[in-house]
């Protein structure tokens, strides 16, 4: 442990002005050596040079034993403490499903390598930002259903996005199914704010539930939608086909995405539509969410302290009892 530690204080600080004696000890010790001990002139030293008894070369060191000793034990006396802390949060977070669109289309590579990968790696960063938000995942194209439940657990929330794959469901757009998976998990959530992201890159062209229908449920259960369309202006190298071993054909397609329905399911809830037309103003979108969307945490910082001056009392005694030892036997000398 060093006592220079960032988790180190002291309670009694003023003792260190302590160590300023030891300067004057020493020149107060300097003096006395010579006063003591007789100056003895000779001649020449060449008989003398380099012979240096183990017992002098010891005797050297006592007082700097002693030094030491004083300045263990005035550490001591300052009262170096560790500090311990602890955190108590207590959050009030935002219950959020997110609603991916998994169809054929989010495979254009209007954005670097896809429409889907890019989604998928910002909503990973939005995860990362929502520590003490509950999150879930709703996957939809032709067919809608949970891939996630709502969870505080981010690590395995983002292993589900790192593993989706368009194909997993019937091909299509079903937004009104999967906006309704995502606000069925909400239902039930006491979080007083609940939201929907929805993301797709189409219109909506499958599914037994309609959109409206589905953001009327949310209006109802006061679950904010914010809807997101995905995709560049004009056209893009999309999928077009599928060949029989599984592998899309792409061809250049026109964008189409249906931005009123988008705009209307939002305004329903008091949500807000957005358009990404690259992944930055993707990622803009989503720190914009962030920012509407924050939860309520009251960080407790508790302290706890552990004593640490134990272990200066005892090297401090110790050093003191080394010297004593030397000086009064086997340096012992004669006054």
């Amino acid at each position: 442990m060093s006592i220079f530690s960032p988790n180190i204080e002291f309670v009694n600080p003023e003792f260190f002005l302590l160590l300023l004696l030891l300067p004057a000890i020493g020149w107060y010790y300097l003096q006395r050596r010579r006063q003591h001990y007789a100056t003895l002139r000779m001649p020449s030293l060449a008989s003398v040079r380099g012979i240096q008894s183990w017992r002098g070369m010891l005797r050297g060191l006592l007082p700097v034993f002693r030094a030491l000793a004083f300045a263990s034990l005035v550490v001591a006396m300052a009262r170096p403490q560790e500090v311990l802390k602890e955190e108590e949060v207590n959050a009030e977070g935002v219950d959020i499903m997110l609603a991916l669109d998994l169809s054929s289309s989010m495979l254009a590579q209007d954005f670097e390598p896809s429409r889907l990968e890019v989604s998928k790696a910002v909503a990973s960063d939005f995860v990362d930002k929502r520590p003490y938000d509950r999150i879930g995942l709703a996957i939809f194209a032709g067919e809608a259903f949970t891939k996630c439940p709502l969870t505080v657990d981010h690590r395995i929330l983002k292993g589900f996005l790192e593993e989706l794959a368009c194909g997993e469901l019937q091909d299509g757009t079903a937004i009104g199914m999967g906006l309704a998976t995502g606000v069925r998990h909400l239902e039930g959530s006491e979080a007083k704010s609940k939201i929907v992201i929805l993301l797709t890159d189409g219109v909506n062209n499958a599914g037994y539930i309609q959109p409206e229908m589905a953001a009327q449920i949310a209006q109802k259960l006061g679950i904010k939608v914010y809807t997101i369309g995905v995709g560049s202006t004009g056209d893009a190298l999309t999928p077009i086909s599928r060949r029989s071993d599984g592998r899309y054909i792409f061809g250049r397609a026109r964008v189409e995405i249906d931005e009123m329905l988008l705009r209307e399911i939002a305004e329903m809830t008091n949500g807000a539509y957005f358009r990404a037309t690259s992944a930055e103003s993707l990622q803009q979108i989503y720190d914009q969410i962030d920012q509407l969307e924050k939860s309520k945490i009251e960080v407790t910082v508790i302290k706890r302290y552990n004593e640490a001056f134990h272990p200066f009392v005892f090297w401090g005694l110790l050093l003191l009892m080394m010297e004593a030892v030397l000086r009064y036997t086997v340096l012992r000398t004669i006054p």
